[in-house]
């Protein structure tokens, strides 16, 4: 089947080649009459026709398209929010994404930077799966954008979730709720986690707000994962009643499970005996857990919007210093003031 060429359109609607190609384009808007403009647009759709992107792109040098390059974001729980933001911003300015999914390997972002550069991508994301210091790697397109990580010699524009609010927005519902021995949760020591020390330093400044001297044996480390959860805060929960915490901050919803594996265990009922907040939000985690978690959400929605815009140009960023995205509450049935005994 031939292709419909643009002066078939022409021929349909009765105008010239040159008008279709002004309407189609949106160059006409405030030159062909309104009566025109349908008649053309009503003409392409009844025969079928579609604008040639190539050609258009090398009349424009722009192919509407953005390349995100990721290392694993393609397969971790909050990667389809992330992706959906980004999509939903560049399909609204009308873009298309390209992912590349890179496992973190430096050879293959490499050729995925060359092979998007070669596509003449109008710009670049360039992602992580959780908040990161990274290297900004060699041949980056101008006026890309880092998501999720920020380079570490900065001037690039870069959005990250507020780790450090976030500690301090976790730590509050506990101290609010009226508690005053409160454990944290932490990742394992040495793991590098950027979000680690910092929801550290927000949860050691409420304490201080609220006149709380920090208990070292309450800030404790295990594995990111329900397993680690259960092991790190039955240590906590084995200790004497009187240095027992009464509320706990975990670093994030799957330790924040696994906790309440351990409360369980020892008897314990959430919220009655024992407090506890997470930390992501968690699609079926924090909602499903017994009785629903109180968590901060990580705004991975959010942060893939607004680095699309910035890639875009629909918004403006600060190289010098990376956006801090705000990390909501998302208050459930987990938290409720300490036990009578408790003092």
């Amino acid at each position: 089947m031939a292709r419909v060429r643009m002066s078939d359109v022409a021929a349909a609607a009765g105008v010239s080649t040159a008008t279709v190609s002004m309407v189609l384009s949106g160059a006409g808007s405030d030159r062909i009459s309104a009566l025109t403009q349908a008649k053309v647009r009503e003409a392409a759709e009844a025969i079928g026709y579609a604008p040639n992107s190539v050609a258009r792109s090398l009349r424009t040098r722009r192919t509407r398209m953005i390349g995100l390059i990721s290392d694993t974001i393609a397969t971790t729980p909050f990667a389809g929010r992330m992706l959906a933001g980004a999509n939903d911003a560049a399909r609204e300015h009308g873009h298309l994404v390209v992912l590349v999914d890179t496992d973190g390997e430096r050879a293959q972002e490499r050729r995925a930077i060359e092979a998007l550069t070669g596509q003449q991508v109008d710009a670049m994301v360039y992602a992580r799966m959780w908040h990161q210091v990274v290297d900004a790697p060699a041949g980056l397109a101008e006026g890309s954008v880092f998501l999720d990580c920020r380079p570490a010699q900065g001037g690039w524009p870069a959005v990250v979730p507020d780790d450090r609010e976030g500690g301090v927005t976790a730590t509050r519902e506990l101290v609010a709720a009226g508690h005053r021995r409160i454990a944290y949760l932490d990742a394992p020591q040495g793991s590098g986690a950027v979000a680690s020390a910092l929801r550290h330093q927000g949860y050691l400044q409420v304490l201080a707000e609220a006149g709380i001297t920090p208990d070292p044996a309450l800030h404790v480390h295990g594995e990111t994962d329900a397993g680690g959860g259960r092991a790190a805060a039955g240590r906590l929960l084995d200790l004497p009643a009187d240095r027992r915490p009464t509320g706990l901050f975990c670093f994030n919803d799957r330790m924040a499970m696994g906790a309440y594996a351990a409360a369980h265990r020892r008897g314990l009922r959430i919220p009655e005996d024992l407090s506890v907040v997470g930390f992501d939000d968690q699609q079926l985690i924090a909602a499903d857990l017994d009785p629903p978690l109180t968590t901060v959400a990580l705004p991975h929605y959010e942060m893939g919007r607004w680095a699309m815009e910035v890639a875009l140009r629909e918004r403006a960023a600060d190289p010098a210093a990376p956006h801090l995205m705000e990390c909501p509450v998302v208050r459930r049935g987990s938290v409720g003031p300490p036990p009578p005994q408790a003092g």
